[in-house]
């Protein structure tokens, strides 16, 4: 259930922005956006679990913080990661 070591680093490097860039919106959306996957995934099979209820809302509402910042901060890198992520409609 839990992001593993090596998908976190494949995460990081496709979607970095530089060399050594671990921490860059783009890496730390993407990263959410697995682990909110997974945790939805567990939902589907645990439906009253609701202490990981509480911790999906969490990072749900951690990216769209993210997501804001980055739309307000580059319009376009924001396009790119909505795009890549296929997370809006």
């Amino acid at each position: 259930m839990s992001l593993t070591k090596e998908r976190k680093q494949v995460l990081i490097g496709d979607y970095k922005r530089g060399e050594g860039d671990t921490g860059s919106p783009e890496v730390q959306i993407a990263i959410l956006t697995t682990r909110v996957a997974e945790l939805t995934e567990h939902l589907r099979t645990h439906k009253k679990d609701y202490a990981s209820r509480r911790g999906l809302l969490a990072m749900v509402s951690r990216r769209r913080r993210l997501l804001d910042y980055l739309k307000r901060i580059d319009p376009q890198r924001y396009l790119d990661v909505i795009g890549r992520l296929d997370i809006r409609k």
